[in-house]
């Protein structure tokens, strides 16, 4: 399944709070592409996929949005 999320338009913490319900029901094979915009956003996101091991991919979309492609889990 593929999910997607803008939360270019909320502030942090909900958008990590709501990515967090996200990644719970993701399976092997999902991927989850997220818009953020708030720069605490962008700081804790990555820093949370790292620790939780998910693989994913920044792509700057304008000078202030964000977009995450997230896929499972390294193995």
């Amino acid at each position: 399944m593929n999910f997607q999320y803008d939360a270019s338009q909320e502030k942090c913490p909900i958008p990590l709070v709501n990515l967090r319900l996200l990644l719970k029901k993701m399976q092997n094979d999902d991927t989850c592409v997220i818009k953020i915009k708030d720069s605490g956003s962008k700081e804790d996101i990555p820093k949370l996929l790292v620790k939780l091991g998910y693989k994913h991919t920044l792509t700057t979309i304008d000078e202030s949005v964000v977009e995450i492609m997230i896929t499972n889990k390294e193995e």
